[in-house]
């Protein structure tokens, strides 16, 4: 896993749960936001491996504040990230952009 930062910089990137998830952060006793050194790009499922979260747990990352479905997304350093659980409800899938026209 990987190590949980206290401060952002130009090699880290910005995670937070929503949710469930958010919940499984906060019994990791991880603060909301939390960093982690990036040395390169790579996926949201990457990423959620790194972090040791449930896959099956996560429907669509935020990146940048644009959603993406979940696999779909590529992460790199200052980069700001929210993973999204499914069942999300319908105005938060609107607010976070989920929702195609």
């Amino acid at each position: 896993m990987k190590e949980v930062l206290t401060s952002k910089s130009e090699d880290t990137i910005e995670v937070r749960g929503f949710g469930d998830l958010r919940e499984l952060f906060h019994q990791r006793d991880w603060p909301l936001p939390i960093y982690f050194k990036l040395d390169g790009e790579e996926s949201d499922i990457e990423l959620a491996k790194d972090l040791d979260l449930p896959l099956e747990k996560i429907e669509s990352v935020v990146i940048n504040g644009k959603a993406t479905p979940f696999g779909k997304g590529m992460i790199g350093p200052g980069d700001r990230v929210a993973f999204v659980p499914p069942g999300t409800p319908g105005p938060y899938r609107a607010m976070l952009g989920m929702i195609e026209e």
